[in-house]
């Protein structure tokens, strides 16, 4: 069966990496969270002091961007992917509030940008990938097979997103929550370098009124088509 490539991009906390991980399980695909990277790049600036007052020193972080190394490695106590930055296991960090609220720090960097979409182009070599972000399909994979444009209404996402926190134990309020998802929205949809738009070829899938499952199904239908299979890829 052909092995393609499938890019899927849309707002904060809007489903994204539930399909892409359903879609990756199903299909035997590699699953690659990109927007896991950049967090990983705000926490590596976080923990190395290069955030103070809510100001990112820019100059350090691209001093300090060389050295930056980020993978993907099966957890097995977890039963799925991790992201691990210098060898060390931060999936875990990298979902904090404190994290998302400065992540969009570092992503507008063009420099930040550009070494992690040749991380992620390298990634995707030879097919076989489902990638979600914010660019997947604009700018690393401009040419997958499939490409799908999640989105929802801000509300189910900061409620989506408040529920998660609280299940890993966070202190966090829903309007602290739904704040962060709106600013996020205005971040990704304004910055210079590689703002979040629709693909001209993308499917926009509406998820605020559907299950999981429902949209995976919907998914699906679009991968066995680009494939020319049935549905019961």
């Amino acid at each position: 069966m052909r092995r393609i490539n499938i890019a899927i991009d849309g707002f904060s906390s809007c489903g994204k990496s539930t399909l892409a991980k359903q879609l990756a399980h199903h299909l035997g695909y590699t699953y690659i969270d990109s927007g896991a990277m950049y967090r990983a790049v705000a926490l590596f600036a976080m923990e190395q002091g290069l955030v103070q007052g809510g100001q990112l020193d820019k100059e350090g972080l691209l001093r300090a961007l060389d050295g930056i190394d980020i993978a993907f490695k099966y957890d097995d106590d977890a039963q799925r992917s991790a992201t691990w930055l210098n060898g060390r296991n931060v999936e875990y960090e990298i979902r904090s509030l404190e994290v998302s609220q400065r992540v969009t720090l570092v992503s507008p960097l063009p420099e930040v940008r550009a070494k992690l979409v040749r991380l992620q182009r390298a990634l995707g070599q030879g097919g076989g990938v489902v990638m979600d972000g914010r660019d997947i399909g604009t700018v690393v994979f401009p040419r997958a097979e499939v490409k799908l444009y999640m989105t929802a209404r801000p509300e189910v996402r900061a409620e989506r997103r408040f529920l998660e926190l609280l299940g890993n134990g966070a202190d966090v309020t829903f309007a602290q929550v739904l704040d962060n998802i709106r600013q996020r929205d205005a971040d990704d949809t304004s910055r210079k370098a590689d703002p979040l738009t629709k693909a001209a070829d993308a499917i926009e899938i509406d998820n605020s009124d559907l299950s999981a499952e429902e949209q995976f199904q919907l998914a699906l239908g679009h991968v066995a088509r680009a494939i020319g299979v049935g549905a019961e890829v």
